[in-house]
């Protein structure tokens, strides 16, 4: 794999850096979270085959390998060329393309929401406001000025002084690169009340925050300021799939982390979720993740592919 992109100017000098960074500060396979809140680094030495998986609003950067994403009808990939942007919170499918020899290397970067909130305001003030119609996920080419941020992040991370000093600066930085880059009006967009997606958005992370409470479509589209005609139809335009097979969907994604991280049984982890039947449950988590929950947990425990954690009601 090529970091030319990436690394505009870089050459092998670069390419050597950035895999020495990843095997100092990620040496294992899985999620590592840095020292900066809200970034973890994704290593995977082996191809993982199409499974589900939760994403929070997030960018996500690759350094080596690639990934391949389905959601809905739509596929894409994100790689040394492309980063992925999720605007919301967003169960899809996705495969990974990795080896022990080139081991897909990522950094996930959590969109903060308050520090977006600002930026767009400072945005909208000199771009003027969003036009375009959003996506909840894309992904879209990397561009030098957002690499070059990157690069200087993992950089400052490799020193828990620069990592104090520096960092915020640069997560900043990058926030405002993803801001007006290619993609930065669905984020703007997810923020923005008087858009649809600005309201689907809102009722996502209602969803999130409140799992285990009544989460049906009619109390969705009243809080979203929507008829369900309308809400139904905007939220499967920026989701790819109707409310309640996200509320499904992401109840299980949930439940799936508690039992694995959380070492909840699978009786406890239905009913923190909002599961009054813990057969039900259990039908629908085998349909999703094509085994039992106790298999799962085992599979998992065994060296399969770890649930990332996300943070409730973003």
């Amino acid at each position: 794999m090529s970091f030319e992109p990436l690394f505009h100017d870089g050459g092998a000098h670069l390419r050597r850096r950035i895999l020495a960074l990843f095997d100092r500060l990620a040496p294992n396979e899985g999620y590592t979270h840095a020292a900066i809140d809200g970034v973890r680094f994704i290593r995977s030495n082996r191809p993982v085959p199409r499974m589900p998986v939760l994403y929070e609003p997030s960018i996500v950067v690759v350094c080596q390998g690639r990934k391949r994403g389905y959601v809905g009808e739509q596929t894409f990939v994100y790689d040394a060329q492309q980063y992925l942007v999720l605007s919301v919170p967003l169960p899809f499918e996705c495969e990974t393309f990795a080896t022990p020899e080139e081991p897909f290397l990522a950094l996930s970067i959590r969109i903060d929401l308050a520090v977006i909130a600002e930026l767009a305001i400072l945005l909208d003030e000199t771009h003027g406001a969003s036009i375009s119609e959003p996506r909840g996920v894309y992904s879209t080419p990397l561009d030098a000025p957002l690499a070059d941020a990157v690069l200087r992040l993992l950089e400052t991370l490799a020193s828990p002084a620069d990592t104090r000093v520096l960092g915020p600066a640069i997560m900043r930085e990058i926030g405002y690169r993803v801001l007006t880059g290619a993609q930065g009006d669905a984020i703007r967009a997810a923020l923005a009340q008087q858009h649809h997606f600005g309201r689907v958005a809102k009722a996502l992370r209602r969803i999130h925050a409140d799992l285990s409470g009544e989460l049906d479509v009619e109390t969705l589209a009243s809080e979203a300021g929507m008829s369900v005609a309308v809400f139904h139809a905007q939220f499967k335009s920026v989701t790819a799939s109707s409310p309640m097979q996200y509320v499904k969907a992401t109840r299980l994604h949930h439940a799936r982390l508690m039992m694995v991280q959380d070492g909840l049984s699978a009786g406890a982890a239905a009913a923190r979720v909002g599961y009054a039947s813990a057969s039900q449950f259990s039908r629908e988590f085998k349909r999703l993740f094509g085994r039992s929950p106790s298999d799962e947990v085992r599979w998992v425990q065994a060296g399969g592919r770890q649930p990332i954690a996300l943070e409730a009601g973003e």
